[in-house]
């Protein structure tokens, strides 16, 4: 089991950014693959944004250009920044993390073992 814990969720007008942030303590993150997902109200949850262990990432199409995902490896955290916040945004945030994700395949949840409990984004109009 990996524990993972979100942080850096809130409520921001349109516009606006966030960081978010998902911290383990005593498991490498160098060694897992690892990604951000969410779920809006009435919808499923879906993939945001993933980065390997070689560091690449690959984001979702509605997010490119406004978010970043980055990894700090000595810090064992994963983080999400979040620019040019949008009302459809608004959703419950997670990350995940598993060993040995298919290249490629970051943003499909059923590929990660481990997720946090969520950190809830509202952007207002």
């Amino acid at each position: 089991q990996v524990p993972l814990v979100e942080s850096g969720g809130g409520s921001v007008q349109t516009g606006g950014s966030l960081r978010l942030s998902c911290a383990a303590s005593g498991y490498p993150y160098s060694s897992y693959d690892m990604g951000w997902f969410r779920r809006a109200p009435g919808k499923e949850r879906e993939g945001v944004a993933a980065i390997d262990r070689d560091g690449v990432t690959i984001y979702a199409d509605s997010v490119k250009g406004r978010f970043t995902i980055s990894k700090d490896n000595a810090k064992n955290t994963l983080y999400l920044q979040m620019n040019s916040l949008k009302p459809e945004d608004t959703a419950m945030y997670y990350c995940a993390a598993d060993p040995t994700v298919v290249p490629g395949w970051g943003l499909r949840q059923y590929q990660y073992t481990y997720w946090g409990q969520g950190t809830q984004v509202t952007v207002s109009s």
